[in-house]
């Protein structure tokens, strides 16, 4: 049997991410300004490819959450071989110096992960889920929180932290902040790595994460110009 993380775009915009969800076909998408990501069923049949160019747009690029070759016409923008993490060890544990951001703190997100670069964030993407973070002076410094949620599990992301407060164990405690969280909702964290992020996955695994599957990250280019 398939399994909830096999496909978990698609299990979280056909579930709690459902209010999110634009639709065309079998193909579901984040709205535009809340993620890159959309998903499908199973393997894309050719209508479903053009819903996910009509959703592009001619000549733009999307995120994937599946894997599964492009038809012709479609151009293979980059692939990144990437892990998926489970956390069904891991039970996470508060963190007092920690935030609940808001709204509020988006132009500040926003600044930070231009800074820190750990991976998509849009103006919207804090309705994904909770988010976390640590400031200093006012100055906001590191975050976690969560972004795919397929039924029963929620994947942390946004893990940063600001250049000059690294090495104080931040992520880690965000992280474990984050997790408790989901935890204390009956669910269960899950995350997404490069596979070149060896520091991170190490840390991950310190954490209690623990390899589940290998996936490609892709990203593909829409015919048309």
């Amino acid at each position: 049997m398939a399994h909830v993380l096999d496909n978990p775009g698609w299990a979280a915009l056909t579930g709690p991410h459902a209010h999110l969800a634009e639709v065309r076909g079998n193909v579901r998408r984040y709205r535009p300004d809340v993620s890159v990501f959309l998903g499908v069923a199973g393997e894309p049949e050719l209508d479903d490819w053009a819903a996910i160019a009509a959703f592009a747009g001619p000549g733009r690029t999307v995120s994937l959450t599946f894997e599964a070759p492009v038809p012709d016409g479609w151009e293979i923008v980059h692939d990144i071989e990437g892990v998926q993490l489970d956390g069904s060890a891991v039970w996470g544990e508060p963190f007092a110096d920690a935030v609940v951001l808001t709204p509020d703190d988006v132009p500040d997100m926003l600044d930070l992960v231009a800074r820190t670069e750990p991976g998509p964030f849009l103006p919207r993407t804090i309705e994904m889920g909770v988010y976390l973070g640590v400031r200093h002076e006012g100055k906001l410094v590191a975050m976690a929180g969560e972004r795919l949620h397929p039924p029963g599990w929620t994947e942390i992301s946004a893990v940063c932290t600001d250049a000059s407060f690294r090495g104080q164990g931040l992520a880690t405690r965000l992280v474990l902040a984050v997790a408790a969280g989901i935890r204390a909702r009956g669910e269960t964290p899950f995350m997404h790595a490069s596979a070149s992020n060896v520091t991170a996955i190490r840390l991950y695994e310190k954490l209690g994460f623990t390899l589940r599957a290998r996936r490609l990250f892709r990203q593909v280019r829409a015919p048309g110009r």
